[in-house]
């Protein structure tokens, strides 16, 4: 139990990758989650969480007690990676902000009526900053949401709040992947805009109006970068591959400096060499279609969980947790957080007071 009066409060929280951009920021915050492999990472890397479902938890004991919010909706309805459903339901998610603007909460009724249950989770950021009206929002997901955070300002707009909406792209903010996410920001004491990028495709040169832009990290770069020791064995007891990133890992000597990462089986599959950023992680039902392939264009390995959250940009030691197929989940729907911190400092997390929320954890 904490006991002082304010927090930010982390819709959908997965394994913590808007508490790791809040963290960067000294700032923390208390995650609903409601997957138990997620929670427990999170609880691993010291994050407040608290297991349950986001849609049925309510909203009148966090009142007068929440300064921010964050939400990212699972992405599944929407992704390309997943069945498509959420754009079937779209009129549907419409309907609920509409809806729940107007005071009335039909999300039971139109839930039945959903091709994917999920998709009306989009909807839940709008009833929570509703009944709580913090002092900012960020939110996040896959640009095929992007019309729904549109709607979703539009109706924050007649509350008070500036907002943002758009899309960027991870790579422009020092994450070593060129990940596309549509955002939304919302603020009552600021004007709403996006983050300045730090990085760019080419390397920019300082002008009169501030420094130039860095190049994009490239993977090479990111799994070279000095981490520590990384167990790559998922949680199991034995087996598995130690390497030491305190010198270039052991997947960039030799022969393996010519590996391309491959996402996808498919014969227009993405491809990237280890000079480029990765393209975006789609780990889905297969794991084996994101794998690194020799210089000859022969499978070489899978990735495995350590790469994959360093170029989610995560450290090489985050203390994933439960079975391999659920880390790669967590890895590939996490927020990268340093995206998630210059989100966050762009709305005005970093002046958000480090109180505590007086609920259960």
């Amino acid at each position: 139990m904490t006991t002082n009066s304010h927090r930010v409060l982390d819709l959908f929280a997965g394994p913590g990758g808007w508490s790791q951009g809040l963290r960067a920021l000294g700032v923390r915050e208390i995650g609903l989650e409601i997957d138990a492999a997620a929670c427990a990472t999170r609880r691993a890397a010291g994050h407040l969480t608290i297991q349950t479902d986001v849609a049925a938890y309510p909203t009148g004991p966090l009142a007068g007690k929440v300064v921010g919010l964050i939400g990212s909706a699972p992405c599944q309805p929407f992704s390309s990676a997943g069945l498509g459903a959420g754009h079937d339901d779209m009129h549907l998610c419409h309907q609920a902000l509409d809806d729940l603007a107007r005071g009335i909460d039909t999300r039971p009724l139109l839930r039945t009526a959903c091709t994917d249950p999920r998709s009306l989770l989009v909807a839940e950021p709008l009833r929570y900053a509703l009944d709580l009206h913090p002092e900012w929002i960020a939110l996040e997901e896959v640009p095929a949401a992007q019309p729904l955070f549109e709607h979703t300002a539009r109706i924050l707009r007649t509350r008070g709040y500036s907002t943002w909406v758009g899309i960027l792209n991870a790579a422009d903010h020092g994450v070593p992947q060129t990940r596309r996410r549509a955002v939304l920001m919302a603020s009552r004491t600021r004007t709403a805009t996006p983050p300045e990028p730090t990085h760019a495709e080419t390397a920019q040169p300082e002008t009169l109006f501030g420094p130039g832009r860095l190049p994009w990290v490239s993977m090479g770069e990111a799994i070279g970068c000095p981490m520590g020791e990384v167990t790559t064995r998922g949680n199991h007891t034995s087996g598995g591959t130690r390497f030491s990133t305190t010198a270039p890992a052991w997947a960039l000597t030799g022969r393996a400096r010519s590996w391309t990462l491959r996402v996808g089986n498919r014969p227009n599959a993405t491809r990237r060499t280890l000079d480029r950023p990765a393209p975006t992680l789609l780990f889905g039902h297969a794991l084996k279609n994101v794998s690194w392939h020799d210089g000859q264009g022969a499978p070489a390995r899978q990735l495995d969980a350590a790469e994959a959250a360093v170029l989610q940009g995560f450290t090489a030691d985050y203390p994933w947790q439960g079975s391999r197929t659920k880390q790669f989940e967590q890895i590939g729907n996490a927020v990268p957080p340093p995206l998630a911190t210059a989100i966050l400092t762009a709305v005005g997390a970093a002046n958000t007071a480090t109180a505590g929320l007086e609920v259960a954890v």
